[in-house]
């Protein structure tokens, strides 16, 4: 049976919808608008079980997901939101086994979501220069268990990586087009390089530098935007708020030498996939 033991991260939702998230820790307590939890209480119960605060209102206890864990982490600058985390993670193949080179490491959202997705074998190497930033990140792993596999590394990027044939590279820095050398020699042959930043003069920077430097291929930008609705079935509409435009991504993968794109003749741009047939005329 699937129980709550001791030392578990749980999330329990308020009849509201309300999220908590909380360590379970003997004689202490959650303490939330509706009353307390006490973690005695929740530790044996079976997840997905409703449980009572001391003046009787049910929560739902569950386990966090990752979605869960990456919106709790606790920030001093903006993350990279699970829209962008999903895309991330399939784009540039992260899958167990994987070793992934990550600048910066921020508040670790990212980082926790590319760990637990690489597991059992896989490594994450993420490198921060800020001490605030690494240490809340070093905070926020720990509490969510994820620091097995990752390894934090305190050093500015301009001196390069110490990865070699790495599978995939994600920048997350302020210039990204600055680090595109360092990015191709910590990278394998094809392997997968991403970076989101959040406006178009960065996005034209980052460009432009692919282009001057080649030996980038299957370059995408893309711009992820998702809109909430009600789960009301009498009064579905969307929700008054949404969160939208957090970042571009970028999104390459490093080949031995760019493949110019072919020139097209004046006069057929826009025919492509109307090709006619001579029947008919």
């Amino acid at each position: 049976m699937n129980l709550a033991q001791i030392n578990d991260l749980v999330l329990v939702i308020s009849p509201e919808e309300k999220r908590y998230m909380t360590r379970l820790t003997p004689r202490q307590q959650l303490h939330t608008h509706l009353g307390f939890l006490a973690h005695d209480a929740l530790i044996g119960q079976t997840y997905g079980s409703v449980v009572l605060t001391h003046l009787k209102h049910p929560f739902i206890l569950l386990q966090p997901s990752t979605f869960d864990l990456v919106m709790h982490v606790k920030r001093i600058s903006q993350i990279v939101y699970p829209k962008e985390i999903g895309y991330i993670l399939l784009r540039m193949n992260i899958v167990p086994g994987t070793r992934v080179v990550e600048a910066g490491t921020g508040s670790g959202g990212l980082t926790l979501a590319m760990a637990r997705a690489v597991r059992p074998t896989g490594r994450i190497y993420t490198y921060e220069e800020r001490d605030d930033m690494r240490a809340i990140a070093q905070k926020n792993l720990e509490r969510a268990g994820g620091l097995d596999g990752i390894e934090m590394k305190a050093r500015d990027i301009r001196e390069g990586f110490d990865e070699r044939d790495a599978d995939a590279l994600f920048l997350d820095v302020r210039e990204p087009w600055l680090f595109l050398a360092q990015a191709r020699a910590a990278l394998k042959g094809g392997g997968f390089f991403g970076s989101l930043v959040p406006t178009t003069n960065q996005l034209s920077d980052l460009l432009q530098e692919l282009e001057t430097q080649r030996g980038w291929t299957d370059i995408e930008v893309v711009e992820i935007l998702m809109r909430h609705y009600k789960p009301v079935a009498e009064r579905l509409r969307p929700e008054d708020r949404m969160i939208a435009h957090t970042g571009f991504l970028l999104f390459a993968r490093k080949v031995a030498m760019q493949v110019d794109k072919p020139v097209v003749e004046s006069g057929n741009e826009g025919n492509e996939g109307n090709e006619q047939t001579s029947e008919g005329g």
